[in-house]
């Protein structure tokens, strides 16, 4: 495969000239394609630029409200954001906006995000609270891809959890996973490739392992965990689309095809001003991480992905045939 060497700024400027031509404003554009861009620097190519042509499908198809502004109530503590179908990331950024204000005047911070869409690197939400001092927890629910412990239907979506911290000093302690045992995005990428995945990864249609990633796409992701991956995409479910009012994980629509209604996702975020509580909370902390780094072998979640970031400072690398891909859908 060719791989073409691009700086930050080209690959934001493709990303964005794709979003502006199917119909979104440059402010509600920029977010997303920041977001995409941050999704390839940190090594996660699933949740980067290959997201492009999906989301610019599904706006010409109308399952994605390209010039949607999000809308935002504040209520006490809650917050309330409406996505307006649109995509997720400028309705992320306006709610961490109203959140970091309440959280500094009232010790905390309830989000929920309704009518939205992919959400994207989880991290990249909780991240910049932990910059500012603050701690910050964050869920959303996908689109339906693992089944109940013990069940066959998908019910649930992989459902990203993500957890962010600040530190005495340097990056914050972040913690992003997805509550399937990987991503869905990284089986898409194999079927593209057609490449096999490891036999832990997913179930089959008839609920058996598969290597295949087609059957794969096909069948139900296997929960991190297994009975208690599956519990916690159940109170992910609960906390995201039902307290938003927005569909289930069973009842939204692919992310990948242009095919049926928006996906109606929804988001959920916690955020604390440690400095409300116990005081030391800073230092507690970073005694805990340097007790882990202490150990040999071990490190702190999310220190991989700093590290990527650090690599990819100036310049990312993708295939051209993605590359000549958006180029096209810039001009169309």
């Amino acid at each position: 495969m060719t791989t073409l060497t691009i700086s930050l700024q080209t690959a934001t400027e493709l990303a964005l000239s794709a979003f502006t031509a199917a119909g979104m404003s440059e402010d509600l554009a920029l977010p997303a394609a920041r977001a995409l861009v941050m999704a390839e620097r940190e090594g996660l190519p699933s949740h980067g630029l290959a997201r492009v042509p999906f989301y610019v499908a599904q706006m010409r198809a109308g399952k994605v409200q390209a010039d949607a502004t999000p809308r935002v109530e504040t209520d006490g503590a809650v917050i309330r954001v409406d996505a307006g179908f649109g995509l997720a990331f400028a309705a992320i950024e306006l709610a961490a906006q109203a959140a970091r204000k309440t959280a500094r005047d009232l010790g905390a911070a309830v989000v929920s995000v309704t009518h939205s869409h992919h959400f994207g690197v989880a991290g990249q939400a909780v991240e910049p609270f932990a910059r500012e001092g603050l701690i910050a927890l964050a869920f959303a629910n996908a689109p339906a891809a693992m089944a109940p412990w013990g069940g066959n239907r998908a019910l649930y979506g992989t459902n990203p959890v993500a957890f962010a911290c600040p530190r005495v000093a340097g990056d914050p302690l972040v913690i992003d996973l997805s509550l399937s045992h990987v991503a869905r995005g990284k089986v898409m990428l194999a079927q593209k490739a057609g490449k096999p995945i490891p036999a832990d990864w997913a179930l089959d249609p008839d609920g058996n392992p598969t290597t295949d990633a087609d059957a794969a796409m096909a069948g139900t992701m296997l929960p991190s965990g297994g009975a208690k991956g599956a519990a916690l995409a159940l109170m992910v479910e609960l906390l995201t689309a039902g307290l938003a009012g927005a569909h289930f994980a069973y009842e939204a629509s692919s992310l990948f095809d242009d095919q049926g209604p928006p996906p109606d996702l929804a988001h959920f975020l916690l955020v604390l001003d440690p400095a409300r509580f116990a005081p030391g909370f800073a230092d507690r902390a970073e005694a805990m991480f340097q007790a882990i780094e202490a150990q040999e072998g071990a490190r702190l979640p999310g220190s991989r992905r700093m590290a990527e970031r650090a690599v990819r400072a100036q310049t990312i690398e993708i295939s051209r045939t993605l590359h000549d891909t958006l180029a096209g859908l810039a001009t169309t």
